[in-house]
């Protein structure tokens, strides 16, 4: 596997190693052993699957507060999303940025998402299916999230007119957090 360190700490894209021939491939998604040994040291507790219908469907800005915040191993295993995350730990030189990247069921990559970060996704074509592991439990009165289109966030979305539950439309911006 190959850990590609981004430019918000922390935030890890990671290249599997795929291998195919005539049946199709087999890869290795996680290992605990390859991935403490690349300083990503968590014990994931949840696996959790979503899939989305349509293109440009929108989930986010998504995070859990403490004490049940959470890390995230993101994949995606049918489809492709543009995939965000966004740096919320207080005192970071990277507060309020965000990075996007390609995840596909063709480029086979992940992203590890610390805790103290939010994350939303936006699929790229229909019927996509994501797949995460979180290092703790969901609490929904932990539950808390980011409007998507934040303007002092300003996450460049490939979709214009995003599909999003009404839950999503109504989350507050980043300044108006408590």
């Amino acid at each position: 596997m190959e850990f590609i360190k981004t430019d918000i700490d922390g935030l890890v894209l990671v290249k599997p190693r795929v291998h195919t021939d005539h049946r199709g491939f087999f890869l290795e998604t996680y290992s605990s052993p390859v991935f403490s040994a690349a300083g990503i040291d968590c014990v994931f507790v949840q696996d959790n699957h979503s899939k989305s219908a349509a293109k440009d469907v929108l989930r986010g800005l998504h995070f859990q507060t403490p004490p049940f915040a959470q890390s995230k191993l993101v994949r995606v295993i049918k489809g492709s999303v543009f995939d965000v995350a966004v740096d919320l730990r207080e005192g970071s030189p990277t507060f309020g940025r965000w990075q996007g990247f390609e995840l596909s069921e063709r480029n086979f990559h992940m992203l590890f998402i610390p805790r103290g970060f939010a994350h939303g996704f936006c699929t790229l074509e229909e019927n996509t299916e994501i797949v995460y592991k979180v290092d703790n439990p969901y609490s929904r009165e932990n539950d808390a999230g980011i409007i998507w289109n934040d303007p002092d966030i300003a996450v460049k979305w490939p979709a214009g007119e995003p599909v999003l539950s009404d839950k999503d439309k109504c989350l507050p911006r980043l300044r108006d957090l408590d």
